[in-house]
């Protein structure tokens, strides 16, 4: 298993391989590509925020769902990873691998662990996905194993 460098994401989406819509150059990063915040969810409120900025009160778990729709293709599963600037204020998400074959949005479960409101743009940068080339395809993909979120727009739980 290799992981992709930006020139390899460039050349997986030219030649049909993934996909990110909609793509933003300036979110390319040299081994991956940042995800941006399309809704942030907050339990405790029952509030879907899209527009603007969420609030989430200290101590309280929220869900994020990324604007962008990732196609992954038959020989690529991807890592996410929290960006530094929402780790630093407490910011604590589950993150897993994202399954070859997988297409749509992602849901992020998160929790904020800090005492202070936590302030959260919608548009924002919130986590890298880190591809990851398969040394060879899987003998059933995302869609057969369990295709549960297969598709999905918006947050899913």
């Amino acid at each position: 298993m290799t992981i992709l460098s930006d020139k390899d994401i460039e050349d997986f989406i030219r030649n049909n391989e993934l996909g990110i819509e909609p793509f933003e150059n300036k979110n390319l990063t040299p081994n991956g590509y940042d995800l941006t915040i399309d809704e942030v969810y907050i339990k405790k409120t029952e509030s879907h925020i899209k527009n603007g900025v969420a609030t989430v009160p200290p101590l309280t778990w929220f869900a994020i769902s990324t604007k962008e729709f990732v196609k992954m293709g038959p020989k690529l599963a991807s890592q996410l990873w929290i960006r530094s600037s929402y780790a630093r204020k407490g910011v604590m998400a589950s993150f897993g691998k994202v399954d070859a074959g997988f297409h749509g949005t992602l849901t992020i479960s998160c929790f904020n662990s800090n005492d202070s409101p936590l302030e959260i743009p919608i548009g924002d940068r919130f986590c890298q996905i880190v591809f990851e080339n398969l040394s060879s395809k899987p003998e059933d993909l995302y869609d057969k194993k369990s295709g549960n979120y297969q598709n999905q727009r918006g947050i899913k739980l």
